[in-house]
């Protein structure tokens, strides 16, 4: 692999002296002259292309929220000014844009670190301070680059070597080596952010699952080479993880089976799309509607906002419910009793017209009520209706049901008998 493209140092101005003399030329005027109309273009280049790609309300990690935030922005600026850099050069000392470059190039790459991360990581706590470390390390960088400082240090470090096998190390090239690893890493997240950014745009139901899959798939294989090139450009011997792998399968076999059969589980499940986010399931004795599918565990929350995490391999080896896998419809039902004595053909028919009072119950097919059992102390009906809505709930439709049932056989009178027990005394 090649070696990491080296930052030209600038001339090092060595004293306070030096930095007043060259910023008190009148050319430093024309330099600042030059830098406006530079940000002026930039802004409206950035400007016309979001414009044109219909991106005024979207957020992207070239265009950020507002154009000036992304990652496009301060890049073109940093184009247009080694141009006008290497125009002004021949006409004039430079000394602004000594300043304006570094600073540009620090910029663009806290922009794309950080934007990056925020993309890949969103929920993650720890990106946080990955986004702040990055900051430090680049301004840090830009100060060494524009005081001089920077090559000194770099040799210095370059003094400072090792010899690891049959290699020799120094801390410059470990330092290089760790930075295009960053490098690496950055551009292989950001290039499976925006596939499965694509793959999930307008995916619902069983599509969803399946893009899922796909996307969790790539960034786990760019993930992979990202590190086989990072580890390749620190100087590490690729022939060596062969041994390695062989450990790590080892210890899979005995230690880490539970955990990679709760991922090879998550991938089969992702393949196969038996369970889709947007189904609702009972898995062991808890019912919910499926909100992830990751590559560990599944999300599962209830109708009462608990959630529960539940491994994949679990989902996998147990008997699973699935309600909306076929058919998005439910049967519920419900048991009344009343009197011996009372209209038969009467509460069939206020059974099912208290069913139809809710707009959630499907009329086709009708729900239907039935005499279904002669009970101790009175007349058993059992009253069957078809949901399509399951997400919605099934005790609160249940209650309104009951509740409408319980009006309408008081509004006729329709007796509900309370258990009668006969007891004999000797």
């Amino acid at each position: 692999m090649t070696s990491p493209v080296r930052m030209p140092a600038p001339q090092p101005i060595d004293d306070l002296q030096g930095w007043l003399t060259a910023f008190t030329q009148p050319s430093v005027l024309v330099e600042l002259l030059v830098l406006a109309v530079c940000v002026a273009l930039a802004w409206g280049l950035v400007a016309l292309l979001r414009r044109a790609l219909g991106l005024q309300e979207a957020r992207s990690i070239w265009f950020g929220k507002r154009g000036m935030d992304g990652v496009l922005f301060p890049l073109v600026l940093l184009c247009l000014g080694y141009v006008a850099r290497a125009g002004l050069d021949k006409l004039m000392p430079i000394a602004a844009f000594k300043v304006a470059i570094p600073v540009l190039v620090s910029l663009v790459v806290i922009r794309v670190g950080v934007k990056v991360l925020r993309a890949a990581f969103a929920e993650a706590r720890w990106a946080r301070s990955l986004e702040h470390t990055i900051s430090w390390l680049a301004w840090l960088a830009m100060v060494l680059w524009v005081s001089g400082l920077l090559p000194v240090i770099l040799n210095e470090l370059d003094q400072i070597t090792w010899k690891v096998g049959g290699a020799t190390l120094s801390v410059r090239n470990l330092i290089e080596g760790l930075l295009t690893a960053g490098a690496v890493l950055i551009i292989t997240l950001w290039i499976s952010s925006a596939l499965e950014a694509r793959l999930l745009r307008s995916a619902t139901g069983s599509e969803l699952s399946l893009r899922k899959a796909v996307s969790n798939a790539t960034r786990a294989l760019l993930m992979f080479v990202g590190l086989l090139l990072a580890l390749s450009a620190v100087g590490i011997d690729l022939t060596a993880l062969s041994v390695l792998g062989g450990a790590v399968g080892v210890g899979i076999g005995f230690g880490l089976q539970k955990l990679a059969a709760n991922y090879i589980s998550g991938f089969v499940i992702l393949a196969e799309r038996s369970m889709r986010i947007g189904d609702t399931v009972r898995v062991d004795g808890f019912e919910g509607v499926i909100t992830q599918i990751n590559a560990r565990y599944t999300v599962v929350r209830s109708t009462g906002g608990r959630e529960s995490i539940m491994p994949n391999e679990l989902l996998i080896t147990s008997r699973v419910e699935n309600l909306s896998l076929a058919d998005p419809h439910l049967h519920q039902s419900t048991v009344v009793s009343v009197g011996y004595d009372s209209d038969v053909d009467l509460v069939v028919q206020l059974l099912q017209q208290a069913a139809l009072e809710q707009a959630r119950v499907l009329r086709d097919p009708a729900p239907a009520a039935y005499l279904s059992a002669f009970g101790a102390d009175g007349l058993e009906f059992t009253l069957g209706y078809w949901v399509r809505d399951v997400e919605k709930g099934q005790l609160n439709l249940r209650s309104d049901i009951n509740r409408a049932i319980l009006a309408a056989l008081r509004a006729h009178q329709i007796d509900i008998p309370y258990p009668q027990r006969v007891v004999h005394t000797r």
